[in-house]
């Protein structure tokens, strides 16, 4: 095969599930059709990390899976290391780990060296090079100790890590991390990133994630993916100059006040509102921020049952610019 320009190329891919819903027994079942992807094309060049950055249920994992040829997509296709996921899937699986944040995907009633070992047979690796495969992985994750436990017994860290191993067993040219460190302690968080940016640097990479800050710190490039469509696609730094000429105003109340309300006001570009225990945090953007921090403020004094507890206005973030492409945030 020929060394392709781009060990990832995705072409129109699009993805529809039928939703089934049965709102009781006696009442027929309601079906609606979901489009969780909707004609994504993207390229990946060899050796960088592209970062796909969206809320939960926008598109990500679904991507993934179809990449990794765990879901057929609807229409399109892709290529990975120069063979296409449809006609010539053994191939691509062969090119490509996969390691998705849920330490389901590998067995507890195993222990952590059978688990390395069995997923390294998988790929045809002769048992004694398996073995050796295995503890170097183990070793690279601080594993050795507990090798010979049974998953089960291990914390979520230490699952997740194995996880992670699985992924590399092979030595894959591409990598399919999709939100590697969601749930993980902050300690093994960071550790892992810094293993990704220092270990995999000869790697490609596709890391799905709505942490703002990882995508920072690992990305190359960064899509930012909203209800399955590409929304806007560049370096951190490109995306985050497209919206210099604009503030990022942070209020945090206690009440609720109503986010439509602000949405309307003067030199209000964008607004969003997240909320918890009674709390709620606004993000709005303006040309001026702290003259509409002047002017919201006073509005927010003058409602019953809200008092502000903190404001700030801040320097653009990749979640401000995802705010003022889709009108809402990354953590919604």
């Amino acid at each position: 095969m020929t060394l392709t320009v781009n060990a990832v190329e995705i072409e129109n891919l699009t993805k529809t599930f039928i939703s089934i819903r049965r709102r009781a027994i006696v009442i027929p079942v309601e079906k609606k059709q979901v489009e969780a992807l909707k004609g994504i094309s993207l390229d990946i060049p060899h050796g960088k990390v592209f970062g796909l950055l969206g809320p939960n249920g926008a598109g990500k994992t679904t991507l993934v899976k179809c990449l990794a040829t765990l879901v057929l997509p609807t229409s399109g296709t892709a290529r990975i290391n120069g063979y296409d996921i449809l006609r010539e899937s053994t191939h691509a699986r062969a090119s490509m780990g996969v390691c998705q944040g849920n330490e389901r995907s590998i067995y507890w009633k195993l222990t952590a060296r059978e688990n390395i070992i069995f997923f390294a047979k998988l790929y045809r690796m002769p048992h004694n090079e398996a073995k050796e495969r295995a503890d170097e992985l183990l070793g690279r994750m601080e594993l050795l100790e507990k090798a010979d436990e049974k998953t089960e017994k291990l914390s979520h860290g230490m699952r997740m890590k194995i996880v992670f191993a699985r992924a590399l067993i092979h030595d894959p040219p591409v990598l399919l991390f999709d939100e590697p460190t969601q749930g993980l302690d902050p300690t093994f968080a960071t550790d892992l990133r810094k293993y990704i940016r220092e270990k995999l640097s000869d790697k490609t990479i596709l890391l799905t994630t709505h942490y703002m800050h990882e995508a920072d710190l690992l990305c190359d490039k960064i899509a930012l993916i909203n209800e399955g469509e590409i929304k806007s696609f560049d370096t951190p730094k490109a995306l985050k100059k497209a919206v210099r000429d604009y503030d990022s105003l942070h209020i945090r109340v206690e009440g609720q006040p109503n986010i439509e309300t602000i949405k309307k006001m003067d030199s209000v570009m964008s607004a969003a509102i997240t909320s918890k225990d009674g709390h709620a945090e606004i993000v709005a953007t303006s040309h001026d921020g702290y003259e509409l921090a002047h002017r919201l403020l006073n509005h927010l004094h003058e409602l019953p049952g809200v008092r502000v507890e903190h404001f700030e206005v801040k320097e653009p973030t990749l979640d401000d610019v995802f705010l003022q492409l889709t009108g809402r945030r990354i953590e919604d």
